[in-house]
């Protein structure tokens, strides 16, 4: 397996007031294409920051961080944008969609970031939209849908762009079990597709999805370990919330 992501002696730190905080204090991970990894750890403990790092939503102090081979530790904030359109889909907790716009414009705005035309993009963003399982819904509006269906949105805007990784930030935070299940199992058959999954949580159940987990404590690695004891659901992938 090729290494997708390489960071080496990544640190962050802020300045507040007279005292320096480190967030990241000499980090280092590899992740290989199509890993499944759950970052995890207290508040406070780094791993908002290092999704954010991760995410090219922010530079290291120090430390070098390659992505696909290039390194983006020194970045502008413009060469930062185009990396993120390209190689990473963002899920977040709270979808992020526009709330005036349908299924299938909230799903191309990458691309329309991305300068791809208009037939092109709708067919990249229905076949996103396919994969997710909501065509029925392609042009309802986010108030016409149920939490499920809208992070199914937000995973289908994600795929959009064929990125390296996806990077969830706690997909399921807002979600009931049954349907934070769901959506546990189709990021499940996203990672069988070959998929690479970077997943944020505090939830020790969601984590059990992962096929390994990084703990974070106090800015520093605490565990780096593969997950043994699984949690997989069969419930059929077909059943939509």
């Amino acid at each position: 397996m090729s290494s997708i992501i390489q960071l080496t002696s990544i640190t962050k730190f802020y300045q507040v007031g007279e005292e320096k905080v480190h967030a990241l204090d000499g980090v280092s991970i590899q992740i290989q294409k199509n890993e499944y990894v759950a970052i995890m750890g207290p508040s406070g403990s780094g791993k908002s920051t290092l999704m954010n790092i991760i995410g090219c939503l922010d530079t290291p102090t120090s430390g070098l961080y390659e992505l696909n081979d290039t390194s983006v530790s020194d970045m502008n904030d413009n060469q930062l944008a185009k990396i993120r359109n390209k190689e990473i889909g963002f899920v977040f907790q709270t979808f992020n969609l526009l709330a005036r716009s349908d299924v299938l414009h909230n799903v191309e705005l990458p691309l329309i970031y991305g300068g791809i035309g208009s037939m092109e993009r709708k067919k990249l963003a229905r076949a996103a939209i396919e994969r997710v399982g909501l065509t029925d819904r392609i042009h309802h509006k986010p108030n016409e849908l149920s939490g499920g269906q809208r992070q199914r949105v937000s995973i289908a805007r994600a795929l959009v762009t064929q990125p390296s990784i996806l990077l969830a930030d706690e997909p399921t935070g807002n979600l009931d079990t049954k349907t934070g299940d769901e959506i546990m199992m189709l990021f499940d058959t996203l990672h069988k597709e070959g998929n690479t999954i970077i997943l944020v949580t505090h939830e020790e159940d969601i984590a059990l999805h992962a096929h390994r987990r990084i703990r974070l404590r106090d800015g520093k690695m605490e565990v780096d370990e593969p997950i043994k004891n699984r949690k997989i659901l069969t419930r059929p992938t077909t059943v939509m919330a």
